[in-house]
């Protein structure tokens, strides 16, 4: 349905793959422009578009009646591209795969995998049946690789293609309006079109300049965070282009009414375009865990190379084969394979799982050790500290305020409603109310209640019904005169009025704003009677309605009077009800506001106590953000912002040192007139930060500067102009309720239950599982000292190797994996929430003293026992230590059949060969023994394992069970000498190494003793990991 000239248009352009080809080239330019780009779009959109309409049609040259002509609407088509958001080009999945595959560790697993297949292959040509442990290693090396890889490209898919959410608030279509003609169109809107919303369901197809408008109302919730229907019409009522009711923005829905404008921002022109470009350009930050787990991966990458490079040339240099240097370099790196990768990986999973139970969904796996890192939250107001609902907070009657229960399920206390003013006034609140319940809910609790009607009406009228009882019981006693008498409430009036009928009388109720409320009163209620108003009445009123809305509360006046019947016929005119609407008696006020959630508070000073900083960041009202702010704890008690300190020192504001005030609220205007780098003073000045009437941009700004600062920033967000920021954020929180698509997308973790007290939880969760990895590094460390020293020796001492590189592969991804797993169920040594956060610079997940006492302590004890038990097996058999030392050569030679032992026993290669796999599996029996003491130490840092509780980790009991089932398995399966190289062993070389795991126990608890005893002294310092 569209004429020639439309088709026209629609031909002059090109599409190629989902682009317009006329759209600026955006792709092709470099870094430095694409920076600068961003830049540009952090700074507020000036428009003056929302003033003179003769200035509109001079600066975009078109006409408010009738629109562009055709050719001028085509050029435009071609100069400036469609209306639609445009996808940025992102890197192909292949390369992104490519680059999970190809990391530091990685290429070093690729290389001693393919060191392994040559040795494989040319053992294979000379006929070495052992060479298959080279094929097994290689082929396990590879998975691990591969597997890795698929996970890491996953999770970076996940947190991809941010622009793909905005699109589902692209309009479909628009009523484009010219020439007489009426047509469905919209990606062909340009600006200067002329286009109409005909009502409810309608979006907003373009940014547009609204000319007419017959009750038109919109929600601008997912763009300014306003949760109340804005009004749309031609005037122009604020400077702010945002906060003018004249303009009307892409994307957003059209509530009630109609409206005809001039489009004046197409496609990415938008203000939701700046945003969806914004979000999609904002680089994602890394996570505090991800650059942890870098630099302990260089730890380990480093020692491998450095091991394993001295090993291959002390090899070559005492004569050893090139090919038979190579394998002792790929042993080493196949002791360093860090499995704790895996680990981590199944640590976070765990944790993100736990999490999941607790109302908090992790998209990202890091995350969940981020928000643990957490050091400022950047928390939204509505639906986060608030509870996304509009509720009736104090009441002002008899010269007295009263508090409201606002608890979330109603359940709190209630005032005293013992007053004969009451029983007025609680009438009035039920009849003046066009607000009622959806059918059948008489069983649902009154908080719980779907309700037709506005927020504040709505919640008038939940209050009325659980307070004075059935409000439907109410109007059935007071009915209405006949259908049309009523006034709704209006932008100029201020005011609503109904008239009832009351048998013999007529009650005529009425609402509104208090000053217009008292115009029309001649008396007042007190103590259940009417009283003339006096000055003493009129000043109380006033300091009522000065505190309630101090408070940040929306407050209305209600009044009414008795009229004789038949005052207000049926089918009076509406309208003609302000007339007969004086002479009231003013009965009270009623105050309303979106009150905090009962667990905020607490929450607030959670995170008080663990040293995070709160900052709220909201677009609503500084008054009520500043009223919020304070009642959940952001601005604690007793602490001032300058305004306040003006106050009572009696100063001019600008006269206020900036170190007199603990508290700052910051209005939007006042942020976009700071000069660079006063906003990161005003965060270092004032502890207690609110942000009010902020824009998307701003946001953005604030979450900068905080990470300027050195804080790791959290931000919660449930609009589209949250979106930059959530993800600019080291983590972003959106709200699973209220949240947006492009909000969800561009978070890492989503809170079902959009409770801020459920950000607290994933805090504490964060920095458990942080200490938990910790020590599960440590476990797995530990053993990659007795992995190591075999080869050492091998090569110093010239023994029969000690331990096979296929044990070490089953001992660094079989029986270790689930222990050092099982350390993620360990409960916190202490109140972790009673820590200030850590420092990404200086507490490491891999420090010094962690290396130092795993490697050279712990790893050493386990040393001793492996050789133990190897020397003890070996003399067993006949071969005594001073007949091993220097052994390694004959023992190794093929050809050697009869070598004679410390008893003179001849041994063929074969049986040598089952000996010496015999050896492999005493060795690795001997890590496993020990590392079932090393389990247990590292269930605490700091405390007796004692103290700790040596059975409360159950899930650790069942890992050390299915350790000792897995090596039992290994050694007396049939089958597995000539598969895995695994022996049948003796009982008592199952003996040998316990010992040294007891050592180890009472080692460590004689350090953990020490660091008790001595904080801060070298022992801690050395000792404490």
């Amino acid at each position: 349905m569209e004429d020639g000239g439309r088709r026209r248009r629609r031909r002059g352009m090109k599409r190629d793959g989902g682009s317009w080809s006329s759209a600026p080239p955006v792709w092709g330019r470099g870094r430095r422009k694409e920076r600068e780009r961003l830049e540009e779009m952090k700074r507020e959109l000036e428009l003056d578009d929302h003033t003179d309409v003769k200035e509109l049609e001079l600066k975009y040259n078109t006409s408010a009646t009738k629109g562009l002509s055709e050719a001028r609407a085509a050029e435009r088509l071609l100069r400036d591209g469609p209306n639609a958001l445009r996808p940025p080009r992102g890197t192909p999945g292949c390369v992104r795969f490519g680059r999970q595959l190809a990391g530091g560790l990685q290429c070093l697993m690729w290389v001693a995998a393919a060191i392994c297949l040559i040795a494989y292959g040319v053992q294979r040509g000379q006929g070495d049946r052992g060479g298959s442990d080279n094929l097994y290693l290689a082929v396990a090396l590879i998975a691990v690789v591969v597997v890795t890889g698929c996970f890491g490209y996953y999770q970076e898919f996940k947190s991809t293609n941010i622009i793909a959410s905005f699109r589902n608030l692209v309009p479909q279509q628009a009523r484009w309006c010219g020439r007489g003609q009426v047509l469905q169109v919209n990606g062909e809107l340009v600006v200067g079109d002329l286009v109409e919303n005909q009502g409810a369901g309608d979006r907003v197809p373009a940014d547009i300049r609204v000319l007419a408008a017959q009750g038109c109302k919109v929600d601008n919730s997912s763009l300014t965070g306003e949760s109340e229907p804005q009004t749309r019409s031609p005037e122009c009522t604020l400077d702010s282009h945002l906060e003018t009711r004249n303009i009307a923005f892409f994307s957003t829905m059209c509530l009630e009414g109609t409206a005809t404008g001039l489009v004046i921002g197409n496609g990415e022109r938008t203000v939701i375009g700046r945003i969806a470009s914004l979000a999609s350009g904002v680089e994602n930050e890394k996570t505090p865990i991800a650059v942890e787990i870098e630099h302990f991966v260089d730890i380990i990458a480093g020692l491998a190379v450095l091991f394993g490079g001295t090993f291959f040339v002390v090899a070559m240099l005492i004569g050893y084969p090139f090919l038979r240097a190579l394998v002792f370099f790929m042993a080493i790196v196949v002791a360093y394979v860090p499995e704790v990768l895996a680990t981590v990986t199944v640590c976070l999973s765990l944790t993100a799982k736990r999490l999941a139970r607790r109302n908090c969904v992790v998209k990202n796996l890091e995350a969940v050790e981020t928000l643990g890192s957490t050091s400022v939250i950047c928390s939204d107001k509505t639906g986060t500290l608030t509870q996304n609902r509009m509720a009736v907070a104090h009441l002002w009657f008899d010269g007295q305020v009263h508090a409201a229960d606002t608890t979330e399920d109603l359940s709190g206390e209630a005032f005293d409603q013992s007053s004969p003013s009451w029983s007025l006034l609680s009438r009035v609140i039920s009849l003046c109310n066009r607000a009622q319940f959806k059918p059948g809910q008489d069983d649902v609790p009154v908080a719980q209640r779907d309700v037709i009607g506005d927020a504040s009406e709505s919640a008038l009228l939940k209050f009325a019904e659980a307070t004075s009882g059935p409000v439907a019981a109410a109007r059935g006693r007071f009915p209405k005169i006949g259908t049309g008498e009523e006034l709704p409430f209006n932008s100029s009036n201020k005011f609503q009025v109904s008239v009832h009928d009351a048998g013999s009388q007529q009650l005529l109720v009425l609402k509104g704003a208090p000053e217009r409320v008292l115009e029309r009163c001649s008396g007042a209620l007190q103590g259940g009677e009417e009283r003339p108003l006096d000055a003493e009445w009129r000043r109380s009123l006033e300091g009522a309605c000065l505190d309630l809305g101090g408070r940040g509360e929306r407050v209305l006046g209600f009044c009414a009077r008795w009229l004789p019947a038949g005052t207000v016929p049926a089918g009076t005119p509406p309208e003609h009800l302000a007339q007969v609407a004086s002479g009231l008696c003013f009965a009270g006020l009623v105050s309303l506001i979106d009150p905090p959630r009962a667990t905020v508070p607490q929450a607030v000073r959670k995170c008080r106590t663990a040293g995070i900083r709160v900052i709220m960041v909201t677009g609503d009202h500084p008054v009520t953000a500043k009223a919020i702010a304070a009642q959940v704890g952001i601005i604690s008690e007793g602490s001032e912002t300058p305004e306040d300190v003006a106050k009572r020192l009696h100063l001019p504001l600008e006269q206020v040192q900036p170190s007199q005030a603990r508290a700052r609220v910051v209005t939007g205007s006042e942020l976009a007139a700071l000069a660079p780098g006063a906003l990161e003073e005003l965060l270092r000045a004032h502890p207690e930060m609110v942000f009010a009437r902020t824009s998307p941009q701003q946001k953005l700004v604030i979450v900068e500067s905080c990470q300027r600062l050195g804080a790791i920033v959290a931000v919660t967000g449930d609009g589209v102009n949250d979106s930059p920021a959530l993800k600019k954020a080291d983590i972003g929180v959106a709200m699973g309720i209220a949240g947006s698509d492009a909000a969800k997308q561009a978070a890492d973790m989503i809170l079902l239950d959009d409770n801020f007290a459920s950000i607290v939880t994933g805090v504490e969760q964060g920095r458990l599982i942080f200490d938990n990895l910790k020590k599960s590094i440590a476990y797995t460390l530990t053993k990659n000292i007795p992995e190591l020293t075999p080869y050492l020796i091998y090569i110093t001492a010239s023994v029969p190797l000690p331990l096979g590189c296929i044990t070490i592969l089953f001992i660094e991804l079989c029986t270790d994996i689930f222990p050092s797993v099982s350390l993620a169920y360990e409960r916190a040594e202490s109140d972790i929430m009673h820590l200030r956060p850590r420092n990404p610079r200086r507490d490491r997940l891999v420090n010094e003293p962690l290396a130092a006492y795993s490697y050279f302590q712990i790893g050493a004890i386990q040393s001793f026992a492996g050789f133990t038990d190897y020397f003890v097996a070996m003399a067993q058999e006949g071969w005594w230590p001073y007949l091993v030392l220097g052994l390694r050569p004959r023992w190794e030679d093929a050809h050697e059949q009869e070598l004679q032992d410390s008893y003179g026993q001849q041994w063929t290669f074969e049986q040598r060969r089952y000996q010496q796999y015999t050896c492999y599996t005493v060795f690795f029996i001997s890590i496993e023994m020990c590392q079932i003491a090393d389990v247990l130490i590292r269930k605490t840092r700091r405390l007796s394992l004692f103290q700790q509780g040596l059975f409360r980790n159950r899930t650790l009991l069942v890992a050390i069970v299915f350790q000792v089932c897995i090596g039992c398995f290994l050694c007396y399966c049939p089958g597995m000498p000539n598969v895995f190289n695994f022996m049948p062993i003796r009982f008592q070389w199952w003996l040998v190494p316990m010992p040294f795991g007891l050592l180890i126990l009472v080692y460590d608890e004689i350090r953990k003793l020490g660091v008790r005893r001595h904080p801060g002294s070298w022992w801690d310092r050395e000792l404490y990991y």
